[in-house]
């Protein structure tokens, strides 16, 4: 075995990606079960509520890996454009990927994907600082995205305004939060530090 692939199994504490595929099948399940409890949790704001979305999209590419943690986001959006109340609120339906939201929500498992990538590489709970870095540019992804797509629909102006300058800070905190859970986490599971 190489350091290299040493490395790559270790990134998460879960170890998903050595499990069987009945585990891997669970872990999406609960996966999107924790995205849509997250979706509840939010202050509302107009155009966009402020909630713990991009906590848990983060937070699942982080612990999940690239692959499945898109995975997992991606079965979590397929809910909510079924009709099951999964997204922000309990809101559900396919005509929430047109309105203004629609770019936060195909930035989820672009943001997912980028975060579960780094976390591979080793921007994880062992290096919180890296993690931190990497779920604060997973939350980036998903302003950027969606002020992109926001701009569309209201003008590029008006779009920042509304639409990330509101939002800023609770990334920052939201990545603080999710990068000391990672770093709890990673102690679980490696024990205490000597």
């Amino acid at each position: 075995m190489t350091s290299a692939s040493v490395a790559k199994d270790a990134f998460s504490p879960l170890a998903l990606q050595s499990r069987p595929l009945v585990w891997q099948v669970l872990a999406v399940l609960l996966g999107t079960l924790f995205l849509a409890a997250s979706s509840y949790i939010e202050v509302p704001m107009v155009p966009v509520p402020v909630n713990m979305q991009t906590f848990a999209v983060t937070l699942v590419g982080a612990l999940y890996g690239w692959r499945l943690g898109a995975l997992t986001i991606v079965a979590w959006l397929v809910e909510g454009a079924l009709g099951l109340p999964v997204l922000s609120g309990g809101a559900a339906g396919a005509h929430h990927f047109v309105g203004p939201t629609g770019g936060y929500l195909f930035a989820f498992p672009v943001a997912g994907a980028a975060v579960g990538w780094l976390a591979e590489r080793g921007w994880n709970g062992k290096r919180v600082i890296f993690a931190f870095l990497s779920l604060l540019i997973g939350n980036a992804l998903c302003l950027l995205v969606g002020a992109a797509w926001l701009a569309v629909l209201i003008g590029g102006e008006q779009a920042v305004a509304s639409g990330v300058a509101p939002f800023v800070l609770g990334a920052v905190l939201k990545s603080v939060l999710g990068a000391a859970v990672l770093k709890l986490l990673a102690r679980d599971r490696t024990g205490p530090a000597r």
